[in-house]
């Protein structure tokens, strides 16, 4: 986080980092976290934020996952998403657009993948594009709202599909010093860069 406050200088960004880390208890320390074990189920926490298309909604959000190392499976516990999307008129309703487009940027980041063969697409429907599938373990999402009444009104719910992969990312990192750059996050992916790690 510190490391962003020193480079941004888009000042609404600025405002949703410091709401969403203030909201989950950020504190300061490296990463990956040290301390943590090679094997078993380790924690981490990890931020990322955006203005979304230039300036088309302003969001951070901060991830909290659990990896099993045996298997590779990463397990989202809490997400804290703040976001600015202008004059909020509709207080509910932008809770629900932030915790869905959580939830679809977490299916985007952990199982959705377009496949092929060496002619077309094989990922034509549902047997073979996956998604998270239903009665998963839930995270907690928590919302903060940046109220911005005499600023226009933006997008928030594709704001926060677009950076879950990128907060889950640096959470699996912080966790396991394991860096992972291809998504999705697939548990093949986890154990593959768990094993190249120094």
């Amino acid at each position: 986080m510190a490391y962003r406050l020193r480079h941004l200088n888009e000042e609404r960004v600025i405002a949703v980092l410091k709401a969403a880390t203030q909201k989950a208890n950020w504190v300061a320390s490296p990463s990956p976290k040290g301390g943590n074990a090679r094997n078993g189920r380790v924690t981490g926490r990890g931020v990322a934020c955006v203005a979304y298309e230039g300036g088309n909604g302003y969001i951070a959000l901060v991830a909290e996952v659990e990896v099993d190392q045996a298997s590779g499976q990463v397990q989202p516990k809490r997400f804290v998403a703040a976001v600015d999307c202008g004059s909020i008129s509709n207080p509910d309703g932008l809770r629900n657009q932030i915790e869905g487009g959580v939830l679809q940027g977490m299916s985007r980041a952990l199982a959705e993948e377009i496949t092929w063969d060496d002619r077309k697409v094989t990922s034509t429907d549902w047997q073979s594009y996956h998604t998270l599938p239903l009665g998963i373990p839930t995270p907690v999402i928590e919302s903060v709202l940046v109220d911005e009444p005499l600023a226009r009104a933006t997008g928030a719910g594709e704001t926060a599909i677009t950076l879950s992969a990128a907060a889950i990312g640096n959470a699996i990192f912080d966790a396991t010093g394991a860096r992972i750059r291809q998504v999705p996050f697939t548990a093949d992916r986890v154990k593959e860069a768990l094993a190249a790690r120094g």
